[in-house]
């Protein structure tokens, strides 16, 4: 993490809608501590009274948790790889990855699992590195949608598999504790790159493996 230190101020790197890095001047923890105070007053509450005394500093820790994910580099994490396979071109499959993030239209939880399949080219790469990369981008504001895409693209630009599928299953508080208040609801968003897109028989043994079926909102190239 970036020095977060009451006094510090510094610019982090943040990426733009395409991917780019970009600048992005972050406060201080004091500016946020601040604005958190600000928000509870809103709210209708003291946040001089005992309860909260310690809320805002506790709710900006919270904050360098949730979205985290600013300041690690997906591509980074997927750079090590191995060649040594013995000749393996099956399937690689990473199923019921816990996911964890923020809607970026209410900052309110997306709690669900991620499922993440490659076919290997040349290279492979070590099981924990998809789910960190699943993980960097879920600590981020977001939509599912966005997340979906950004795992799947990013996988297959570094790794240049023969193929790559990613599918989230996912509820959304924004809808199920706010709003239209529909609890139970779950959003199922697909990437498939590849042979996955490609070829229907990889793509139903990926869906089969997962236990998926066909009813998923493809996000499209």
């Amino acid at each position: 993490m970036n020095d977060m230190s009451p006094t510090a101020i510094g610019k982090v790197e943040k990426f733009n809608k395409a991917g780019d890095v970009v600048n992005v001047q972050r406060p201080s923890r004091e500016e946020a501590e601040a604005a958190i105070k600000l928000l509870i007053r809103w709210a209708g509450d003291d946040p001089e009274r005992e309860g909260l005394l310690g809320t805002p500093e506790r709710v900006a820790r919270a904050y360098e948790e949730f979205f985290a994910g600013y300041d690690e580099d997906p591509v980074h994490i997927l750079e090590r790889t191995f060649e040594e396979t013995d000749g393996y071109d099956e399937m690689v499959v990473l199923r019921d990855i816990r996911l964890e993030s923020h809607c970026e239209h209410h900052m309110v939880p997306i709690i669900g699992k991620a499922h993440v399949a490659y076919l290997p080219g040349k290279r492979v790469v070590g099981i924990s590195k998809l789910a960190r990369v699943v993980e960097i981008y879920a600590k981020r504001l977001q939509i599912q949608e966005k997340l979906t895409a950004q795992v799947a693209n990013t996988i297959q630009t570094v790794l240049q598999p023969r193929g790559v599928a990613v599918v989230i299953e996912a509820a959304h508080q924004c809808m199920t504790t706010r709003g239209i208040h529909k609890p139970g609801v779950t959003m199922v968003t697909s990437r498939m790159l590849g042979m996955f897109r490609e070829d229907p028989r990889t793509r139903q043994e990926f869906m089969t493996m997962i236990g998926g079926g066909a009813n998923t909102r493809q996000v499209e190239g």
